[in-house]
């Protein structure tokens, strides 16, 4: 381990933070200046997340939780003493409008089309209402990784009163969201749009009909009940009404008091209405910034409903949450994708980060992803040895057994022990699978061609002949230099072929220090069996 960083003092910190270009001090700014506008910081600052849980929740409802939470410690650190809260609000009450494909008991669920989400059976059979289900699912992960937050259900705030001054302004201001709305929609759409929502007392669904009659002075909205010639007259309070999505979000915000608000890129357009009608509304709408989409392995958006990419569940099989962190802190404005094979890499960029973390000045510090996702306290962390490198010795060793990959480990690193380094042990045994899931399977070896057999010839020659406690940059210039005295029209040809016939891979580590770690005589063995035309994916 490396030896903790030297605490920042707290002018210098703040004078760093106020110049910072990383991304959450530029955004916790737009706060700042919020409150100067207003006329001081005497107030708790709202900072808040949405999700609708109409299907599994999926990684990217945790990254907009996880930025959010790194812009708030910005604005933390920028207005020191200001309280602040997160709410993590549910979209909830929103109706049924398609079965999720990822779920099981798909027919059950196609009977309660246009129910609330807390009024639909759970088809897991776990919780009351598959909307408290795919909450639950989200609390959960949440809070095992630790976020402070409150959190929210649309239904409970609807229900509670808690909206019913702001729905009443929003029937007094009817006429003026519709001026808004109805620009944004399509002709067809435009006959039947109303943004209330009548929940039917009848069926229990959230509606998407026209309204007939409006009473502001009553508080109440009148629309004809399907199948049936009857006129219903409902509250817009009491949770007897639901907004439409966009009406709904300007609604909260103004309720609520919302400061900053993100939002993925496919929404520029919702946020500008929702801004306007909250504007309507008597507020002022939240700062925020449009993050880019996550897309599949195919380069397609994630879907809840679909349940393409990666799950939360996904991620922590193979790497830990701080990993997870640092892929949602880089270039959240441009596109990812986000899928198996970004993990390895963002798991060593995350421990490189770590690394770099206190031999940095201030300014570097709050640039340092690190920063961002331990709240400017990283732990004091140097591992011996990279994420990939374990992916390349199990590959090499075919082992998904602990100790033995611990005691190649201790070739390398002979103080290293899963006692005194648990992030390294950590990192084995989310190696392991990786390496059964995804390395394992896809492995195609090949035979050498003649050129690459008389290098591997060498090479086995001149590591058997190496000095016992050669080091891996000894061991690495032996592998330049049979590269160099071989007729490769590239170098990088001869290390491609290491890799595809040594690891069965087309990429792969630093040979020099994979040879270190793996062990001189295993490695040798491993050439020898290869020459002898071995099938290495049996060894």
């Amino acid at each position: 381990m490396s030896a903790a960083p030297t605490a920042i003092a707290p002018a210098d910190l703040l004078e760093a933070a106020r110049v910072s270009k990383a991304w959450p001090f530029e955004e916790a700014r737009k706060i700042v200046d919020r409150l100067e506008r207003e006329g001081g910081p005497d107030r708790t600052v709202l900072f808040e997340t949405g999700y609708g849980p109409s299907g599994l929740p999926h990684i990217g409802t945790f990254g907009e939780v996880a930025r959010t939470t790194m812009v708030r410690h910005a604005f933390e650190i920028l207005m020191p003493g200001v309280k602040t809260r997160l709410l993590c609000f549910s979209d909830d009450m929103d109706g049924l409008r398609k079965v999720p494909t990822n779920v099981p008991n798909q027919e059950m669920l196609a009977n309660y089309i246009n129910m609330p989400l807390t009024r639909v059976p759970d088809p897991f059979e776990k919780f009351p209402s598959f909307g408290e289900h795919n909450n639950a699912r989200l609390r959960s992960f949440l809070d095992s990784y630790g976020f402070e937050y409150e959190f929210a259900s649309s239904t409970d705030y609807y229900k509670s009163g808690r909206f019913d001054e702001t729905l009443l302004k929003v029937l007094a201001k009817f006429d003026e969201i519709m001026e808004i709305m109805l620009p944004s929609l399509r002709e067809e759409r435009q006959q039947s749009y109303s943004p209330i929502l009548p929940v039917s007392p009848r069926t229990g669904h959230v509606l998407l009909v026209p309204l007939v009659a409006r009473d502001a002075a009553k508080g109440t909205v009148s629309y004809v009940e399907p199948g049936t010639n009857e006129t219903v007259e409902v509250p817009v309070t009491g949770g007897n009404c639901k907004l439409q999505w966009k009406a709904d979000w300007a609604m909260r915000w103004a309720a609520l008091g919302v400061d900053y608000e993100m939002a993925g890129k496919d929404l520029i357009d919702s946020v500008k209405l929702a801004s306007r009608i909250c504007r309507v509304l008597g507020a002022p709408p939240p700062e925020g910034f449009n993050y880019e989409l996550f897309l599949d392995e195919e380069g397609k958006k994630i879907s809840k409903s679909k349940g393409n990419g990666l799950s939360i569940e996904d991620w922590l099989r193979y790497a830990s949450p701080e990993s997870l962190q640092y892929f949602m802190f880089q270039s959240p404005r441009a596109g990812k994708r986000l899928y198996f094979d970004v993990i390895p890499r963002n798991v060593d960029e995350y421990l490189g980060a770590l690394s770099a973390f206190p031999k940095q000045d201030v300014r570097e510090r709050l640039n340092n992803a690190a920063f961002h996702i331990h709240h400017g306290n990283p732990p004091a962390e140097d591992l011996p040895i990279s994420f990939s490198l374990l992916l390349n010795l199990a590959s090499a060793s075919h082992s998904e057994d602990r100790d033995v990959l611990w005691g190649f480990i201790r070739n390398y690193a002979p103080d290293a022990t899963p006692e005194n380094h648990p992030r390294l042990d950590d990192l084995v045994g989310y190696a392991i699978n990786y390496f059964h899931d995804f390395v394992r399977p896809a492995k195609k070896y090949r035979a050498p061609a003649d050129l690459e057999r008389a290098a591997l010839e060498e090479l086995a020659a001149r590591l058997e002949a190496a000095d016992a406690d050669a080091s891996a940059e000894e061991l690495q210039n032996i592998v330049y230099d049979i590269g160099k005295n071989h007729p490769f029209e590239k170098l990088r040809d001869w290390f491609k072929a290491l890799y595809e016939v040594l690891l069965g891979e087309e990429q792969g580590p630093r040979f020099g220090t994979f040879v270190k770690l793996y062990g001189v005589k295993q490695s040798v063995g491993l050439i020898r069996r290869a020459l002898a035309g071995e099938d290495l994916s049996k060894a």
